[in-house]
C-alpha cells in the first residue's frame, strides 16, 4: 500500500527533524534581535523592520519570510505582523517567553548540546568538561548569564504558577518554605491565592537576585521572608515545602541529600509538593524525554518517573506520595512527612 496524503516519507521525516533546528536558530535570532517588538502590534514592511533593527534590508526580508514558516510572523501583501506565537517573542508583554528563548539557547546551553554525544558515551556531564566547572557554580561566577538564565526561568515558570494555583487549594499552609524559589515567581503566586499564609523564599545568593522588587511588585513582601542558603547543607521547616524545578537538576545521590535536608526540618505530618516532569513508565513518548537529555548535558541531573520519584521520597521519610496533573505539561508529586 502507498502512503496516504498525511503521512511522511522516512527521509521527509529526516528532514524536517533537521529544519526543526533551523527554526529553533531562526527564532531565537529573532528573539535576540528584537524583532517582535519592532513589530508590536501593526503590519510592516521589511524595509520599516530593517530600519528599526539597523539590519541589513535584504537579510531582515529573509529572516521575516523564515519566521511565516516557523508560525511566528503572518505575511499580509507585503507587510508582516506578528501570530499569537509570535507576540511570545515581545519583551515585557503577558506571557512572553522571549527571555526564555535567550536563557535556554544561549551559547552555554548550545555548546553543552553540541557534546551530547560525549556525555552518551562518558556518562560525564557535558557542561562541565566544557566550562571546567558545575554549571550553578559557572552561573554564580559569571552573573550577567546567570541573570539571562534567571530571566529565563521566570518567563519560563509563568504559565506553571497559574497552573499550580489552580490545582491545588493553598489556604490550609500556614508557612510554605520554597526550596530554590529564585526570583520568587511560584511563591508569590501561592501567597495571593493564600492570602493568610506567610512564606519563606529560600535559595543562593545569586539565585535570590531580583527576588525583592518580584515580591514588592506582587504585593506580598509582607507575609515574604526572603533567605539565602545553600540546600545541601539546611533548609527552612514549614508546612509546607515546595521545590518547582530543583530536583531534576541533580543525580539521585545529590536529589536524596535535598529532600533528607528537608524532610529534617520538617514537622511529622507536613506537606512536601514538588512541582516537575513526571516521566511515563517504560519507552512511551513525552517531552520530557528530551528535557532528560537537557539535564544530562547541562547539570547531570535527570527526569524522574512517578516511581523514581516515589522511591526518593520515601527513603527520604515521606509517605502517602501521590501525582496530581495540572493544566500544562508539569506535574505535582505531593507527600507528606512520616511521623
Amino acid at each position: 500500500m502507498g502512503m496516504g496524503m498525511d503521512e511522511k516519507s522516512p527521509q521527509d521525516q529526516a528532514f524536517r527533524a533537521v529544519a526543526g533546528y533551523w527554526a529553533s536558530q531562526t527564532l531565537y535570532a529573532a528573539a535576540k534581535l528584537g524583532v517582535a517588538d519592532r513589530i508590536g502590534d501593526d503590519l510592516r514592511t521589511a524595509a520599516e523592520v530593517a530600519k528599526a533593527l539597523g539590519a541589513h534590508e535584504p537579510s531582515t526580508l529573509r529572516l521575516l519570510r523564515a519566521l511565516v514558516t516557523a508560525g511566528a510572523v503572518r505575511a499580509e501583501g507585503g507587510r508582516y505582523g506578528l501570530t499569537p506565537f509570535g507576540q511570545t517573542l515581545r519583551t515585557g508583554v503577558p506571557g512572553s517567553m522571549r527571555s526564555f528563548f535567550l536563557g535556554v539557547m544561549a551559547d552555554d546551553h548550545r555548546r553543552a548540546w553540541a557534546s551530547l554525544d560525549q556525555s552518551v558515551k562518558t556518562g560525564e556531564t557535558a557542561f562541565d568538561r566544557i566550562f571546567g566547572m558545575p554549571v550553578f557554580d559557572y552561573y554564580a561566577s559569571h552573573p550577567e548569564v546567570s541573570a539571562d538564565f534567571n530571566d529565563a526561568m521566570t518567563a519560563g515558570s509563568a504559565a506553571v504558577e497559574a497552573a499550580v494555583t489552580a490545582a491545588v487549594d493553598f489556604t490550609s499552609f500556614g508557612r510554605i518554605v520554597d526550596v530554590g524559589g529564585g526570583n520568587g515567581g511560584l511563591l508569590s503566586a501561592i501567597l495571593n491565592a493564600a492570602p493568610k499564609s506567610e512564606g519563606v523564599l529560600f535559595d543562593t545568593p545569586s539565585g535570590l537576585a531580583g527576588a525583592k522588587d518580584l515580591i514588592k511588585a506582587r504585593g506580598v513582601s509582607g507575609r515574604c521572608e526572603i533567605v539565602p542558603g545553600d540546600f545541601f547543607a539546611e533548609v527552612p521547616g514549614g508546612d509546607l515545602t515546595v521545590l518547582k524545578w530543583i530536583l531534576h537538576d541533580w543525580d539521585d545521590r545529590r536529589a536524596s541529600a535535598i529532600l533528607g535536608n528537608c524532610r529534617k526540618s520538617a514537622s511529622p505530618g507536613s506537606r512536601i509538593m514538588i512541582v516537575e516532569v513526571v516521566l511515563p513508565d517504560g519507552d512511551e513518548p513525552s517531552i520530557g524525554r528530551l528535557g532528560d537529555l537537557n539535564m544530562m548535558v547541562m547539570t547531570g541531573g535527570r527526569e524522574r518517573s512517578a516511581a523514581e520519584f516515589r522511591a526518593l521520597l520515601e527513603a527520604a521519610g515521606y509517605t502517602d506520595v501521590r501525582v496530581l496533573p495540572t493544566r500544562s505539561p508539569f506535574s505535582i508529586i505531593e507527600a507528606r512527612a512520616a511521623g
